[in-house]
């Protein structure tokens, strides 16, 4: 059995013990694929994980940057309260459609506003709106960008707030400073963004999966 081989056998058992059977988003992924979207939507562990981050600071607002087809948004939005709001942002309409429809079969459509464009508008335009500031913010949308979509979402974040960054790790390439690629690039650039900030505390987790060998950043705000 290959490395990545095993990697998916215990996300399976991991989702068997741990998870379990959920139709609705096993719907949302088959919805996904039939509609054409990328399969990059997290894995269940993965998606657990930022479900019980969002639990355990009783996040009531929530941000999401990059929706796809709503998957991750149905984990982060069942942990909010009835009352609470998830602000999710998405480039493609055909994406925010797909995810439409399955944030409403999965009966969290009402707590859920999906709003399209591209992020760096949709954010800036969130800063200048009077509102709450969030509780928790989950980054999962092009690497390229990571630094920009991390600094609005800190201006917008609550003290104490979290902020969890999808997909940094790129196979172990961030700490490669001769790859050319611009994800790989911009994660790095991202890194030296968190390296130089004083406002927030962060590190960063290698994960391996079904989804492979990457990480995620944890980021805390201080207070102000």
């Amino acid at each position: 059995m290959s490395e990545e081989d095993l990697w998916s056998t215990v996300d399976g058992y991991v989702a068997e013990r741990l998870i379990g059977t959920d139709p609705d988003l096993e719907a949302a992924l088959e919805d996904s694929a039939r509609a054409g979207l990328p399969a990059i939507a997290v894995s269940a562990p993965q998606g657990k994980l930022l479900h019980l981050i969002a639990r355990s600071i009783s996040a009531r607002r929530v941000l999401e940057v990059g929706t796809l087809g709503g998957y991750s948004t149905i984990w982060l939005a069942r942990a909010l309260p009835d009352d609470g709001t998830l602000v999710t942002l998405e480039i493609e309409p055909r994406h925010a459609e797909v995810a439409r429809a399955n944030l409403d079969r999965a009966g969290v459509g009402r707590l859920v506003e999906i709003r399209v464009g591209p992020a760096m508008e949709s954010l800036s335009t969130l800063a200048q709106q009077p509102a709450d500031p969030f509780d928790l913010v989950f980054i999962d949308a092009d690497k390229e960008h990571i630094p920009a979509y991390f600094d609005l979402a800190v201006g917008i974040t609550r003290p104490g707030g979290v902020i969890i960054t999808d997909n940094v790790v790129r196979g172990g390439a961030l700490a490669d400073a001769t790859v050319a690629d611009g994800r790989v690039r911009g994660v790095r650039a991202f890194h030296d963004l968190l390296a130089a900030r004083s406002d927030v505390e962060a590190t960063t987790i290698q994960t391996v999966g079904s989804k492979g060998y990457d990480g995620f950043t944890l980021a805390v705000l201080n207070a102000r």
